[in-house]
């Protein structure tokens, strides 16, 4: 297909990889392939490398574009087939949380639907950074695109239809919308459900566009009224419009999903659906060769319609200088933390892309109305109202709410990219959600959904332990890459009550480990979880440190001999041994009260966790949990068959087994499971099985770059991806076949932040070394290059206020580590030194320098005190051996 392109305008925003003497990365598989290539909707330059594309199966993929106000999901043929299963069928469409405005736009032109086999089927999909293309066949000799965005700061989503006629004509062009007003939550299987709760919509014509309203109580006890409204209009007047019940372009007459059970394999409409529908027609007049783009949009309020209109005309007022600041504003996100990999150039690509997905994953609310619903079992009245809350999405379309455990391990991926003030936001949205609904306790809730409704995770819920030990750790984290001292000042009141929590509420029997859920849940573990185990010792250790900084010697006392009594113990109780070269998954069987603490292993990825937990220790090196010994143990089981596929960690291996249906695959060891395998690759589990092995500093093709790799290609790889580009929930696996072929109703998500962990931070943290203490002044750089690599680099990783670039080279008897400080920090610069070198010579900047060399679990690490300033540090390591 032929591209027209507007007037250009070239972006150069922030630090472009020349300016930062990286080279311009080659387009690869499903890359654009010219250099530049145009956003045709605005005549916006796209950069090199953030664009992909796709042309096979259209219709199966899903297309997700994101604002933090609104979102928009459909095929990559642009219809609106029935997706997602919180609400069956509904979680698809037009958002702006927390409710739904339709179930989708469909553009006919002439008499040929867009994106229908029938009438003007889809080519090409594109996704760029922060927005999607369509291209589709010719309507008489007219060119056709579709851009798709969703402005930021607005609740409303912008669609582009970009035109091109060879000759002069005028083109009939129709929009049909169907709405479904509905909200967030109940969903589906849930007391009250969502059929119950949502309210019959009304449709009308309002000066130029389609206006669909649900008003109304629902019947529903505690439920309050409410105004919701969502406006469809184009930027031009229409000639003419229609409004009734169906009006979802080809998809009609709807096939509707039953709410449970059987169905077909494509629908169009869920069985809680009471939306209504309208059209609207145009009559465009083309210009021969000269590209005109009409724009419409989708928007709407839950405040009623006065604010749903000014939402739509805040949308319509410029949507081509709305792309162009979404692309610059994604273009500058591009510009932090930008490294080159020459021997690993999928990853590279895959840091650029998880970068794009994070920001993808922003969210805001006002005005939630917390209630906890107890898992679904009531609806009760609101006990209280937070004003603002701002998170990063776990996954789409299914979970873009707000999570514990999900935004932990994110932020790491959060800080390594810089992305400091929405991760803060997210853990300060957590603290408030808890303390309204759980008190003084320390409890932290799961999950919350963008309403207010809090589904499990209250004082008088399970919840899970994991969550709540992890907070301490989080905010440490932030706290040492920003030194924001105010968000440690915030938020450190809540950290110890967490761990106090913990600590003297969760340890019923007095053994010294956690009791509660974890991250993994089957029949037959204990009460008590590795998992749990981990992030609670880790979470003290935090807490320590954050007490240290504060000047809490009570509370430091108190965590610190905490941490390392029971750390002292963790070996003993936790290490399965018997060949399994494994930790226990579990200990405390609660069907055997007389057990005391028996190890149970059952092979799930929380085994990994050991290695996975880096802790702080005052006046130590920074180290996993897990000894050397073992942890190098236990990373070697975790690679073979049993354990690891092509794409990544099963979520649990392989081996003899009393569940039903017995063993699946080749057998980790000959302990017994009391549950079956499930070869199911989440992006998660990879991701802190690439971080474990970076961690103890294997970073071999074999080993980190094994499981780094696996992120990378279900991201980027055209064999694999859903969506080019998103790093999706969980990747094909022996279990778990490819969400492409899998009715869109029962699919896992189409992006899902956490796997951005397992990119991020090993290259940016392990590969590059960079671990700031910004609280105190202090930046650490040790890098190591991955073995049968010779150079790592990065620029612009964010610290605080300033940045760093960072590169590290390796050749046969020479390490060289070149730092260089925007912003002033004191530097401790080093290099991993390979297995058995012998150090020759040492310079700093060029002359001799002191150095020492300490044993850590990555190896033998050498490094100079660099003193305090800005500017470049250059460190040069010569050896033998």
């Amino acid at each position: 297909m032929s591209r027209a392109t507007l007037p250009v305008r070239l972006l150069v925003v922030g630090a472009t990889a020349a300016a930062l003497a990286l080279p311009t990365v080659g387009a690869a598989a499903g890359e654009s392939v010219s250099s530049v290539t145009a956003v045709t909707a605005a005549g916006i330059n796209a950069v090199p490398g953030s664009e992909l594309t796709e042309t096979s199966r259209l219709a199966d993929r899903r297309s997700l574009v994101v604002g933090d106000r609104a979102y928009a999901m459909s095929t990559a043929d642009t219809l609106y087939p029935a997706a997602g299963w919180h609400i069956r069928g509904e979680m698809g469409g037009v958002w702006t949380p927390p409710i739904k405005l339709v179930d989708g736009i469909w553009l006919r032109l002439a008499d040929k639907w867009l994106g229908d086999p029938d009438g003007a089927p889809a080519t090409q999909t594109t996704a760029g950074w922060g927005y999607t293309r369509t291209d589709f066949a010719k309507v008489d000799q007219v060119s056709v695109q579709r851009t798709d965005f969703v402005p930021d700061g607005t609740r409303a989503t912008l669609v582009g239809l970009t035109l091109t006629s060879p000759q002069p004509r005028t083109l009939p062009v129709a929009l049909d919308a169907h709405s479904e007003l509905m909200s967030a939550y109940p969903w589906g299987w849930t007391t009250p459900n969502a059929g119950t709760f949502n309210l019959q919509d009304t449709g009308s014509y309002d000066g130029g566009a389609l206006l669909f309203r649900d008003t109304g109580t629902p019947p529903v006890a505690n439920a309050t009224r409410h105004d919701w409204a969502a406006l469809v209009a184009g930027d031009r007047t229409p000639s003419s419009h229609e409004l009734g019940p169906d009006h979802r372009g080809p998809q009609d007459p709807a096939v509707v999903c039953p709410a449970d059970g059987p169905a077909p394999t494509t629908c169009d409409d869920g069985a809680f659906g009471k939306g209504t529908g309208g059209q609207l027609r145009w009559q465009v007049q083309l210009t021969p060769n000269e590209p005109t783009t009409l724009w419409f949009a989708v928007a709407g309020s839950d405040q009623g319609v006065s604010a749903a209109r000014t939402q739509l005309t805040k949308a319509l007022a410029d949507p081509a200088g709305a792309l162009a600041q979404k692309v610059a504003a994604r273009q500058q996100i591009a510009s932090r933390t930008t490294v080159d990999l020459p021997g690993d150039r999928l990853l590279e690509r895959s840091v650029a892309w998880s970068k794009q997905n994070l920001a993808d994953s922003v969210q805001e609310v006002h005005d939630l109305q917390l209630r906890p619903v107890k898992e679904g079992s009531q609806y009760p009245a609101s006990q209280g109202t937070l004003g603002t809350a701002r998170w990063l999405g776990a996954g789409w379309p299914d979970y873009p709410w707000l999570f514990g455990t999900d935004g932990e391990y994110t932020a790491f991926a959060a800080v390594a990219m810089g992305k400091f003030a929405d991760i803060e936001s997210h853990l300060r949205a957590l603290r408030d959600v808890s303390v309204v609904v759980n008190g003084d306790s320390g409890k932290v809730v799961h999950e919350v959904m963008p309403d207010g409704s809090i589904y499990y995770g209250t004082n008088d819920s399970a919840g899970n332990t994991d969550e709540t030990s992890k907070f301490p750790s989080a905010v440490a984290l932030v706290w040492r890459w920003t030194g924001d001292k105010a968000f440690r000042d915030d938020l450190y009141p809540f950290a110890v009550k967490n761990m106090r929590y913990v600590v003297e509420q969760l340890d019923k029997d007095g053994d010294g480990w956690p009791e509660g859920l974890g991250n993994v849940e089957r029949p037959g573990m204990g009460v008590e979880k590795l998992d749990n185990t981990v992030y609670t010792i880790r979470g003290l250790r935090d807490l320590a440190d954050l007490a240290a900084s504060k000047g809490d010697n009570t509370t430091k006392t108190w965590a610190t001999g905490q941490a390392a009594a029971m750390e002292a113990a963790f070996e003993g109780a936790w290490w399965f041994g018997q060949g399994t070269n494994q930790y226990a998954d579990s200990i405390d069987d609660p069907a055997n009260p007389a057990n005391d603490n028996a190890k149970s292993l059952q092979r799930h990825w929380i085994g990994v966790t050991p290695m996975d937990a880096e802790l702080v220790r005052p006046g130590q090196v920074t180290r996993p949990l897990a000894t050397d010994e073992h942890g190098q143990q236990a990373l070697a089981k975790r690679q073979e068959a049993c354990y690891s596929g092509e794409l990544g960690l099963f979520h649990t291996g392989t081996g003899p087994t009393s569940a039903v249906g017995g063993n699946k695959g080749p057998s980790c060891d000959s302990s017994v499971s009391t549950v079956q395998s499930e070869r199911s690759i989440f992006s998660l589990n990879t991701g802190i099985m690439a971080v474990a092995e970076g961690n103890f500093g294997r970073l071999g093709a074999d080993q980190q770059q094994r499981y780094t790799t696996g992120n990378a290609r279900i991201q980027l790889d055209p064999d694999v991806w859903e969506m080019p580009g998103a790093m999706p929930e969980i990747a094909p696996s022996p279990d778990f076949p490819a969400n492409i072929g899998r009715p869109l109703y029962d699919r896992s998500m189409v992006l899902q932040a956490w796997g951005t962990y397992g990119v991020l931070w090993p290259v940016v943290h392990q590969q590059l070394g960079v671990s700031p203490d910004l609280g105190r002044g202090d930046l650490t750089v040790v890098p190591q290059v991955p073995g049968g690599q010779h150079r790592v680099a990065g620029a612009n990783i964010r610290l605080g206020d300033g940045s760093v670039d960072v590169a590290a080279e390796r050749t046969t008897s020479t390490l060289t580590t070149s730092v260089t400080r925007h912003g002033r920090t004191h530097l401790l610069i080093g290099h991993v030194l390979p297995t058995g070198a012998v150090v020759s010579s040492v310079t700093l900047n060029g002359a001799s320098t002191a150095y020492s060399i300490r044993q850590t679990a990555r190896g033998r690490e050498l490094v100079v005190n660099a003193g305090t300033g800005t500017g470049t540090s250059a460190l040069v390591v010569t050896f033998a051996g």
